[in-house]
């Protein structure tokens, strides 16, 4: 899992990307995206792989597109800035 951020007290800004590759059922890679403000569940994108390479590939894409971009990558301290989903929601 890579887990970014982008902070900027000027700007109220407070944000994370997260980036994780997951195996499904079916055999694909999926690529998982979640991004938002810190401390907020934020959104989710998922993108299907056949193969383990081809996702790995495109998440590094994604990640150096958000560097780019002004994010860097989190502390280790903090895994909290992403937020699971509530169970209850769905």
């Amino acid at each position: 899992m890579i887990i970014l951020r982008r902070t900027d007290p000027q700007r109220n800004m407070a944000r994370f990307y997260a980036l994780s590759l997951e195996d499904s059922l079916f055999g694909h890679v999926v690529l998982i995206r979640r991004w938002g403000r810190i401390g907020a569940h934020g959104q989710v994108r998922s993108e299907w792989f056949d193969c383990q390479k081809a996702a790995a590939d495109r998440m590094a894409v994604i990640a150096a597109l958000k560097t780019r971009r002004g994010y860097r990558q989190a502390p280790k301290a903090f895994p909290s800035l992403v937020r699971p989903p509530d169970k209850s929601s769905s």
